[in-house]
């Protein structure tokens, strides 16, 4: 069910030394049948490493349609799996009786926690752990499961958290523009992980343009300021930093008409004006004359 891996070579040398220790010289015991009793578990252990070593771990994919993967191959799940899985990935180790009331709101909690175990029991068993740990009353993610969401949150919490430090914009501007958070599911606790997502990609992409800005790189910061632009177009600072961007390149002109096309924008959506501070970033002859 896996696809091949390359198994990092260091590792498994020292694995297969350990293993050579554990096996030894052939045995000279008046009791070989107690030897191979004792060398027995300590293989079985070294074999779990060598598995774990040469299997990848299994990869959530929640950004877009929901996949699960082990290697290369998609593993299929029925749609209380999905939804499980969904959730103890998004928020790690979490109680029986939080998931089975989130899952299933509409049924009594006896219902709602068999329907639970009935879920858990049909997941398929991960090689060599399972994919969800029961500890009691509580329920985490196998230790390698690797999820996407997590990988992008961390990315845009680093790039918001030191955006002075040179970036190479193209594959976290690629991370920041993908699929929104499970498309289609409308259960309150996908809703609300979906915005809080949301609103980490555009002020990260904020940060990105800014940062590519200072770094004198316009043409890649134009591109990180209109993606947040496509996400929501009645957002502020996008429209600063492209604005910014066109400064930074002397393009007076194009940050003219790009402040009155949002300044329309703005009146005829909303009924207000840009902030002053988004006005005091051109000459004061240009706030408001449009360009011809």
């Amino acid at each position: 069910m896996r696809g091949p891996a390359n198994p990092p070579a260091p590792e498994l040398h020292r694995l297969f030394e350990r293993l050579k220790l554990v096996l030894g010289p052939p045995s000279r015991s008046a009791c070989p049948s107690l030897e191979v009793h004792r060398t027995i578990p300590r293989c079985d252990a070294l074999a779990r490493e060598a598995i774990k070593l040469v299997s990848p771990p299994p990869q959530l994919r929640l950004l877009g349609q929901f996949r699960l993967e082990f290697g290369s191959e998609a593993v299929e799940l029925c749609r209380n799996g999905q939804r499980l899985m969904a959730f103890v990935g998004l928020r790690g180790r979490v109680s029986r009786t939080v998931l089975a009331g989130t899952l299933w709101p509409e049924v009594s909690e006896e219902h709602a926690r068999g329907s639970l175990r009935t879920t858990l029991w049909k997941l398929p068993r991960g090689d060599p752990a399972p994919l969800v740990h029961c500890c009691g009353e509580y329920l985490a993610p196998a230790a390698d499961l690797s999820v996407d969401v997590h990988a992008l949150a961390e990315a845009a919490l680093d790039l918001i958290q030191e955006c002075d430090r040179p970036l190479n914009g193209s594959p976290t501007l690629a991370m920041l523009s993908g699929e929104d958070l499970l498309p289609g599911w409308d259960e309150d606790w996908v809703l609300l992980e979906r915005e809080r997502l949301r609103q980490l990609r555009l002020h990260a992409l904020d940060a990105l343009a800014e940062s590519l800005t200072r770094q004198g790189k316009p043409a890649l910061a134009l591109e990180a300021a209109w993606a947040s632009v496509r996400s929501e177009p009645l957002r502020e600072s996008a429209h600063r930093a492209v604005v910014s961007a066109h400064l930074a390149e002397d393009n007076l002109a194009e940050a003219v008409r790009h402040y009155h096309a949002f300044r329309s924008l703005l009146q005829d959506e909303l009924g207000v004006e840009p902030s002053p501070a988004f006005a005091r970033m051109l000459p004061p002859r240009a706030r408001g004359v449009t360009p011809g």
